[in-house]
């Protein structure tokens, strides 16, 4: 945790000290350097057994995770929209 809290505190104080110059090759770099994260992060995911053995659970319970979270959305929304309609004096 402390090498993380290290490295933005250099970055960011590398970044005080060069802000003057034009750093615009930064955000390609950076994204670059995602690219290769995603890369290698797959390639250990594939490496590894379990994962791949437990991707069809897994595939599923992200899915009905994913469609409860869109109908509680979809439900508070239209229950916020209802009562701030009323409010107003109008009929939902």
């Amino acid at each position: 945790m402390f090498t993380v809290i290290g490295c933005m505190l250099g970055g960011m104080a590398t970044g005080f000290v060069l802000r003057r110059r034009n750093l615009s090759w930064i955000g390609k770099a950076i994204t670059v350097l995602i690219w290769i994260l995603l890369f290698l992060l797959g390639l250990e995911v594939g490496n590894n057994r379990q994962i791949i053995e437990g991707l069809a659970t897994l595939g599923i319970e992200a899915l009905i995770i994913t469609l409860a979270c869109l109908a509680g959305s979809c439900l508070l929304a239209w229950g916020l929209w209802r009562w701030l309609y009323k409010r107003k004096g109008g009929k939902a």
